[in-house]
């Protein structure tokens, strides 16, 4: 008497991973999200492998885990899949603070950020040459 499992949000075609509370600021990790969106994966893997970023590392991780979600879970062929979408939210923020001058205080903001990866496959369209 359990209940009904919830309909899946992607397409039969697509698989996606999740990674949660890294730590680092949205902005700056949808710009290394922004290297990898619409490439092939295996592109993809190559950029974020040579990418000086260092949250690059953790993108990375995400992807492989996506590519293996696909493989394992759906069936799909890894040779045909796309970065589809890779969005960044915004998590917690740690509020800190440190002793200015003055006997003031500074607030230092600690960002942390989610990051999405869904994977697409695409069939190879044959281009015929005459």
């Amino acid at each position: 008497m359990s209940k009904a499992a919830r309909e899946r949000s992607l397409a039969d075609n697509e698989a996606k991973a999740v990674a949660r509370m890294l730590r680092v600021s949205p902005q700056k990790l949808n710009l290394v999200a922004g290297l990898i969106r619409g490439k092939k994966v295996a592109m993809a893997l190559a950029d974020l492998e040579f990418s000086r970023k260092r949250i690059a590392k953790d993108v990375r991780k995400c992807l492989q885990s996506a590519i293996a979600n696909a493989e394992n879970n759906h069936e799909l062929d890894i040779d045909d899949l796309v970065v589809a979408e890779a969005h960044v939210g915004k998590a917690i923020v740690l509020k800190r603070f440190a002793p200015r001058g003055r006997g003031r205080m500074g607030k230092i903001m600690k960002p942390f950020a989610n990051l999405t990866i869904v994977v697409r496959q695409v069939e190879e369209v044959a281009q015929a040459k005459a």
